[in-house]
């Protein structure tokens, strides 16, 4: 299955084998809790979160106002439970690195 939240503060949710989730707009969250799935955040100030063994795809853009606002600055992934990424929790990119998000 797939899910797609493209609007502000939207949120995407694939819980199936293979799933993925994206969430495009800004500060939209991501999250795949399935089996073998991908949760994508690509939006300004946006976050992913993934079961264990599934994949984080993050992208950090500029959010600054102006000409250069939404330009991309990094992407990084990685695998929940893998290199320090936390199964469950959801993260955001910052300075092109993975952060925890704290709500």
């Amino acid at each position: 299955g797939a899910a797609t939240a493209s609007g502000t503060r939207g949120a995407a949710t694939a819980s199936g084998t293979r799933g993925a989730a994206t969430a495009s707009g800004d500060a939209g969250a991501a999250t795949a809790s399935g089996k073998w799935g991908v949760a994508m955040s690509v939006g300004i100030g946006g976050k992913a979160r993934a079961a264990e063994g599934n994949v984080l795809f993050l992208v950090e853009r500029e959010d600054s106002w102006g000409a250069d606002r939404g330009k991309i600055l990094a992407a990084w992934h990685g695998i929940a439970g893998q290199d320090g990424i936390k199964p469950d929790t959801f993260y955001t990119l910052r300075d092109g690195q993975p952060v925890e998000v704290v709500s």
